[in-house]
């Protein structure tokens, strides 16, 4: 059996993540957990997103995966460190893009949009102590975000109403640069262009991901040689509801498994 590279998140978010490495490395096999029957992390404690992370991270070992993405930043914040103590394989985790955010805002202003969970980790403190001496940042919450897309709401004037509502801080302190500290928001990104306007710089974390997945692959000598790779999708709540959002977010038929976990 070909080993596949396992991407993880609490929903259908970090499919976004998922594209990135296809792109990167189209012949891979990959394996994607969606714990939808928890979505949204950002709502729950560290310690319940902790043993989710954990349970699902084995899980995915136990298939003969080479290495782990944990394609949600939430769960990075509260669980990456056990993880990477816990499993045999490389884990891979996010974190809002903003050191490249600091590196490219002009007026020294930086929003970022996230779940709560993914604020308020110790994870992103480190982050904003360690690269944003003298820059502005913004912490955006955005409760319900995550759900919208899960439930499909990609566009459209309930989206627009509601996004001009979520980003009204970030406006309000006239930031230039945000980061979509969130794998799902990276779905509605037209959404927050049109409510911030075109001047304002959005970044996200997909693109890095796949650079350093191609990177431990390759420094392991596990790179796939060739071939079209593939997508297995499995998910911890009702497949049925799940296959068409899934369908719409990587554009092209797939078939969803039950996961239980």
């Amino acid at each position: 059996m070909t080993a596949p590279v396992g991407v993880f998140d609490s929903g259908v978010g970090g499919l976004s993540v998922a594209r990135e490495i296809r792109r990167a490395l189209p012949s891979e096999h990959l394996l994607y957990v969606a714990d939808t029957a928890y979505v949204p992390y950002g709502d729950r404690g560290d310690d319940e997103v902790r043993a989710r992370t954990l349970a699902i991270g084995e899980w995915i070992q136990s298939q003969g995966a080479k290495v782990l993405v944990v394609a949600c930043n939430t769960a990075s914040g509260a669980a990456l460190e056990a993880l990477r103590e816990r499993l045999a394989i490389p884990v891979i985790g996010l974190e809002p893009a903003l050191k490249p955010a600091v590196r490219q805002t002009r007026n020294g202003r930086v929003g970022v949009m996230a779940t709560s969970g993914t604020l308020r980790s110790a994870r992103f403190q480190r982050l904003v102590d360690n690269y944003a001496d003298g820059v502005q940042v913004v912490r955006d919450p955005c409760p319900g975000l995550a759900d919208l897309v899960e439930d499909g709401l990609l566009a459209g004037p309930e989206l627009a109403e509601r996004m001009d509502a979520y980003v009204a801080p970030l406006r309000e302190s006239g930031v230039d640069t945000v980061v979509l500290g969130c794998t799902h928001y990276v779905f509605v990104r037209d959404a927050v262009r049109e409510a911030l306007g075109p001047d304002v710089l959005l970044l996200d974390s997909g693109e890095a991901i796949a650079r350093r997945t191609r990177q431990i692959l390759a420094d392991a000598g596990a790179l796939e040689g060739g071939g079209p790779g593939s997508l297995r999708v499995l998910t911890t709540g009702d497949p049925a509801e799940a296959a068409p959002i899934v369908h719409r977010l990587w554009g092209e038929p797939q078939q969803v498994e039950r996961l239980e976990i």
